[in-house]
């Protein structure tokens, strides 16, 4: 599908990851973060008319109403600046993905953006940007793309080349060490009907551990459970997987307990376009967390960066003040409670190799200059047509702090549903200081949490 856009860089396209570079980064690049870039890479300067502020540092001071263990109250108190609809989207259209515009024309009575004062607070505490400027001397992709070598803790690529480093940069960006949530997911029908599955998550990012090394790392970039709480005909099913760094040295792993059989056994099919766990069908195992695994099926293509309307510090929903029926409307999610604002975006497009397989021919992301999250993504099929449109609602959990969804709404616009994974508002808010052992995420663990 031809597409017209202005950038803000020039365009920048590879179209074979024979032409990607692969070199380090030269000692004058290197200099440049901390001084005109971020960082982790980001520009630091605001655009032209100032809608898109310099970046200050980012939000690291918690607001005074903040406790630890509760929810994240919103820092800012910023009014709607204005609103963009179907009716009005034609002056914003250069400042919108595709998908939004999709949305907008498809939901055209009930869908709208609310736009807000643009605030940079993504942030990651000193260790994590003094390891970027020491792995982006050493970081190269492996020759197939497939993997990354010369890297740890840091941000590998923070003045990337290529899609392929953008990409490995949000696989590798910082989300902490040690997590624990409960989080709801829902796929409500056309009519608003759900039925709310609950799971508990835990975290262990082997990746961003402080003092790790790279032979310490054994090729493990993040270990990971996922219980299945409710509901009762769900109950019990536990996934473990183990993401690697090299991933043509070693693929993922992955395990599931079944507690009809009371086993453990391995799940290969745990990755690419196998539907994710109780999603109804709505989502791919590589949309979760926005994308993850192994990018070995597609030609990535660095399109450039771009000015973008994109959610960002959307702390109204994890706002303990709305019920999950506030937010499950419908079509979409009710619009009044995300939050918008612009931002400067690096857009990569991923088109499927010749004779690869998976159900979505093309995607695009966009990923945060400032924290590498992507935050929207739009999947076509198989004859082009834009089939589901992603959002990563992210928050700073400036306690951290980190930059990193709070919620992700995967839009189904040919089935009119769409999937919402990522709920807290009516339960414990993320839990960054758990500590996790290695113990916690082995096949025997899976079983003894199980037969509990």
């Amino acid at each position: 599908m031809p597409r017209k856009i202005k950038f803000i860089f020039p365009l920048l396209l590879f179209a074979s990851l024979s032409h990607q570079a692969i070199a380090e980064l030269s000692a004058d690049q290197i200099d440049r973060l901390g001084k005109d870039l971020t960082p982790l890479g980001g520009e630091k300067a605001g655009n032209a008319d100032g809608s898109i502020p310099a970046w200050d540092g980012g939000l690291t001071q918690a607001p005074s109403s903040f406790v630890y263990g509760q929810h994240y109250p919103d820092p800012f108190s910023d009014a709607v600046q204005f609103t963009i609809t179907s009716s009005n989207m034609s002056e914003y259209a250069d400042k919108l993905t595709e998908g939004h515009k999709a949305l907008l024309s498809t939901y055209s009575d009930s869908y709208k953006m609310n736009i807000y004062p643009t605030r940079r607070t993504a942030a990651a505490p000193q260790r994590i940007y003094d390891a970027t400027k020491t792995v982006a001397a050493t970081a190269r992709l492996t020759p197939d793309g497939n993997g990354v070598q010369g890297a740890v803790v840091g941000i590998p690529f923070p003045i990337p080349s290529n899609g392929l480093e953008v990409i490995w940069n949000h696989l590798l960006r910082w989300r902490g060490v040690d997590l624990k949530r409960h989080i709801g997911q829902a796929a409500p029908t056309r009519g608003g009907d759900y039925t709310l599955v609950e799971f508990n998550d835990e975290i262990r990012i082997k990746y961003s551990h402080p003092g790790i090394t790279e032979e310490a790392l054994n090729n493990i970039i993040l270990k990971f459970t996922q219980e299945v709480v409710s509901p009762a005909r769900l109950a019990g099913g536990i996934l473990l997987v183990h993401e690697t760094l090299n991933q043509n040295k070693e693929n993922r792993n992955a395990w599931l307990y079944n507690p009809g059989q009371r086993r453990v056994r391995r799940a290969p099919n745990v990755a690419f376009d196998n539907p994710g766990t109780a999603s109804d069908g709505m989502r791919t195992n590589d949309q979760f967390d926005m994308y993850n695994g192994s990018p070995e099926r597609y030609d990535w293509q660095l399109v450039g960066k771009k000015e973008i309307y994109v959610p960002y510090n959307n702390y109204q929903l994890q706002s303990p003040a709305l019920k999950y029926s506030d937010i499950l409307t419908p079509l979409h999610i009710n619009q009044d409670y995300p939050r918008y604002e612009l931002h400067r975006v690096w857009i990569v497009d991923a088109v499927l190799k010749p004779g690869a397989r998976h159900i979505y021919k093309r995607r695009t992301f966009y990923i945060d200059e400032d924290s590498w999250q992507v935050l929207a993504a739009d999947q076509y099929d198989n004859r082009d047509q834009l089939w589901r449109v992603s959002e990563g609602f992210a928050i700073n959990h400036y306690d951290v702090p980190n930059l990193w969804t709070t919620l992700e709404v995967h839009t189904d616009l040919q089935a009119g549903r769409y999937l919402a994974i990522g709920l807290t508002n009516e339960f414990e808010p993320y839990n960054f200081r758990v500590k996790l052992s290695e113990s916690d995420f082995t096949p025997a663990a899976l079983r003894r949490q199980g037969i509990r």
